[in-house]
């Protein structure tokens, strides 16, 4: 039995440390209520694909959707009032 390995080193190595920064979990913690709203929007979505929309689906359908709007909309003020303090300071 032949053994294959590789003949040349890795070309990127992996930091050792794997864990995201603080940073980066502020950043999943600000965009987290959209990715709910998104993540409800694709349930409604699918869980009418294998029948037919009644009313109660296109409502759930239209209300998910402007969750989804409204969570864009904070998230896009929120960007914006950061940029503008700290243009400001």
């Amino acid at each position: 039995m032949k053994h294959i390995a590789a003949r040349q080193k890795a070309v990127t190595r992996l930091p050792a440390d794997l864990e995201p920064t603080d940073a980066e979990l502020d950043a999943i913690e600000t965009e987290m209520p959209l990715v709910l709203a998104e993540v409800e929007l694709l349930d409604a979505l699918i869980a009418q694909l294998d029948r037919t929309p009644s009313e109660f689906d296109a409502r759930r359908i239209r209300r998910a959707r402007n969750r989804v709007l409204d969570a864009r909309r904070d998230l896009a003020n929120r960007a914006a009032g950061l940029t503008e303090s700290g243009d400001a300071a």
